[in-house]
């Protein structure tokens, strides 16, 4: 059965020890900026929300990439980009519902979470347990769904407003 990451919004704490062990295994270097996980942080309140690639079923980012760069690979069931094929255009970012695509301007392609082929770093360096790698019990739009959900929940609970466009 597949397996995907599985976040836990109430759990984070917003410490960035996830971001800094994904950018050491993919960039050999601690850089934010370059991890394929990145957390949306309240200091004040002691929050944090883990934001990365949902390995969406329909994979948006897929559909629209102009070179066919970006596919799923059937044996981890992951959306995987071919950095051979990417052009950098971008098209994907900005189609992923998740905000989990970045750019990277020195090789002038795009990123995202590969899952670490199978054994997310992320997961091993959390301390609190806001991120599991565990097999899919659910439907992954159901799983989509409710999470998106729990972070509008999370979100509107810490900053009311935000979400409707009040200041």
């Amino acid at each position: 059965m597949p397996k995907q990451l599985v976040i836990d919004y109430e759990k984070c704490v917003g410490c960035r020890t996830c971001e800094m062990a994904c950018s050491i295994q993919h960039e050999k270097a601690i850089s934010p900026s370059q991890s394929r996980i990145s957390i949306v942080k309240w200091d004040m309140e002691g929050q944090g929300i883990p934001i990365t690639c949902a390995q969406c079923e329909s994979a948006p980012c897929a559909s629209i990439c102009p070179v066919g760069a970006i596919s799923r690979d059937q044996s981890l069931r992951t959306v995987t980009i071919d950095y051979e094929r990417c052009i950098g255009c971008r098209m994907c970012i900005a189609v992923c519902p998740f905000g989990a695509m970045a750019f990277d301007n020195t090789h002038n392609r795009v990123f995202k979470c590969d899952l670490c082929d199978g054994d997310p770093l992320c997961v091993r360096f959390c301390v609190y347990g806001a991120l599991r790698y565990a097999e899919v019990a659910e439907h992954r739009g159901t799983k989509q769904r409710r999470a998106a959900e729990k972070l509008r929940e999370v979100v509107s609970t810490k900053r009311p407003g935000l979400l409707s466009g009040a200041s």
